[in-house]
């Protein structure tokens, strides 16, 4: 997260990861209703993601690069993990470019409503 944090976004002066959204992401963690992806080139941090669980869905939130694809390895990584763990979707916000390049696809609202009501009872542990 903290990187993510960090990292200079093309057109945006700043970030909504603030400290206090480093804390309660932090918390959900340790609570196991988020996690997050480390992509590692030897013993250099390359890239990762974070991101919610709420049942089989996963709500990403944010992802860096440090090197060039490694956000792109860990996302496609962890896309194969939830999907081998019967995830319903992967909930990535904002359609654009980049998440078309890894197979992303814009669904309606109701559409995506639907599945969220299919899954609400996976929510509630």
């Amino acid at each position: 997260m903290r990187f993510c944090q960090l990292m200079p976004r093309q057109g945006q002066k700043g970030t909504w990861i603030n400290d206090d959204i480093v804390t309660s992401y932090s918390e959900l963690h340790h609570q196991g209703y988020a996690l997050s992806v480390e992509v590692w080139d030897g013993d250099e941090l390359a890239g990762g993601l974070y991101g919610v669980i709420l049942g089989k869905v996963f709500f990403g939130e944010s992802m860096f690069s440090l090197k060039s694809n490694a956000s792109k390895f860990g996302f496609i990584s962890l896309a194969r993990k939830l999907a081998m763990e019967g995830y319903a979707v992967i909930d990535c916000q904002q359609p654009n470019p980049y998440l078309q390049s890894l197979g992303g696809e814009f669904i309606s609202g109701e559409d995506f409503q639907g599945i969220l009501r299919k899954n609400r009872s996976e929510w509630l542990r």
